[in-house]
């Protein structure tokens, strides 16, 4: 059977064309790739949710052997909804240099890439594997890939670097923030307004942890350091929701709100998840229950993404920084699934094509300099990897 044959940026419009916003499946997706990949005699393996409908893929390239260099991106993107686009987000359309379409920058670019490099991979002669790795719900939380990391020793020996290829214009970034994202809920008891003290306000409850959460951002923003590289330079906090109550007149029964922060590395996260249980279990719920013996306050966690940490004499920053030809390696507020390869004990970067800046956005690109650059980058891989002494 011949190999199917896809440039970089055909493989880029395929990817692209699949509307694999978070809330839908990836499945049309992943069969298109194992499709691909099974035209050429690539050895892949699912990693499929609880419900069926979504999968991460692993395929390797190269001899069945430890060592082997991870590729790492995520295959779902953000929603269009209520953005104003001028063409269809779900068809690559090329202009001025620039290639439009949802994911284009974050980050099917890196994927395609990868994925049409195939059968350069394949003719190479190899000392060690290549492995494409492609997730869901990245967007959400960083939800799915953890599966994969935890089934990697089952289905591959063990790879020694990874390289997460979200968008840093090919810089290499060898360190970024945690998120840490939590739903509080609240639940108190009703009364007419006039008569406040026969109720229990779930909102002015979620007022005082609200407050909480700002008084923790500016204790931050306090004990920043003045030579940290990060921006902003100190763990940041966010409440991105609130909903509570049902009229002006009825004290609310019930509040709900989701906040996040956003953690340096080497800061503590537990010590700011026990500040906030404190909080609760001795200032907020008794003064709930002062009023109401049944109020009640439950914070689940809905994402736990750790920081990627510098590493001391790292093997994925000395590759990337070997490939890429940099000389220094750069910081990113945003997260990533690299904070979670690493912490499996894997070294990790993050090195990909395309701008952060023009992620999530209505008209997102990304220019085809940056390709040829990532194509580049994938060619010097397969060179090093025959020839890794070089």
């Amino acid at each position: 059977m011949t190999g199917k044959i896809f440039s970089p940026l055909e493989m880029i419009e395929r990817l692209v064309s699949f509307d694999t916003t978070s809330a839908k499946s990836n499945l049309e997706l992943i069969a298109f790739v194992e499709d691909y990949l099974d035209s050429h005699g690539i050895r892949h393996h699912r990693f499929a949710n609880s419900e069926g409908n979504k999968s991460n893929l692993l395929c390797s390239v190269g001899p069945d052997v430890k060592g082997g260099i991870v590729l790492s991106g995520h295959s779902d993107v953000v929603p269009v909804t209520d953005q104003a686009w001028d063409s269809d987000p779900f068809t690559a359309v090329a202009k001025d240099g620039l290639l439009y379409g949802r994911g284009t920058a974050d980050m099917k670019s890196f994927l395609a890439i990868a994925l049409a490099m195939v059968p350069t991979f394949k003719e190479s002669k190899l000392t060690k594997p290549i492995h494409i790795a492609l997730s869901y719900d990245e967007e959400v939380g960083c939800l799915g890939v953890g599966s994969m990391i935890e089934g990697l020793k089952d289905v591959i020996p063990t790879p020694s670097i990874v390289l997460v290829g979200e968008p840093t214009s090919m810089q290499v970034v060898n360190a970024h923030k945690g998120v840490f994202g939590f739903h509080t809920t609240i639940d108190g008891q009703a009364a007419h307004s006039s008569l406040p003290h026969l109720g229990a306000s779930a909102n002015l409850a979620a007022g005082r942890l609200v407050n909480l959460i700002a008084d923790l951002a500016e204790e931050k923003r306090q004990s920043a350091s003045a030579d940290c590289p990060f921006e902003p330079p100190y763990t940041t906090f966010n409440v991105g929701q609130i909903n509570g109550g049902t009229a002006l007149n009825i004290v609310p029964r019930h509040c709900e709100f989701v906040w996040e922060f956003r953690l340096l590395p080497g800061d503590d996260a537990q010590a700011i998840i026990a500040r906030y249980e404190a909080a609760v279990a001795e200032e907020v719920l008794p003064y709930l229950r002062a009023t109401f013996p049944a109020a009640q306050i439950t914070t689940r966690s809905i994402c736990t993404v750790p920081p990627l940490e510098p590493e001391e004499n790292g093997a994925a920053e000395a590759l990337a920084c070997h490939l890429t030809g940099a000389n220094a390696t750069n910081v990113v507020a945003y997260g990533t699934e690299g904070g979670m390869f690493q912490a499996a004990g894997l070294s990790t970067v993050v090195c990909g094509p395309g701008s952060i800046e023009q992620a999530h956005k209505p008209n997102e690109f990304i220019a085809l300099s940056q390709v040829e650059a990532c194509e580049t980058f994938m060619r010097k891989l397969a060179a090093w990897l025959s020839h890794p002494s070089t």
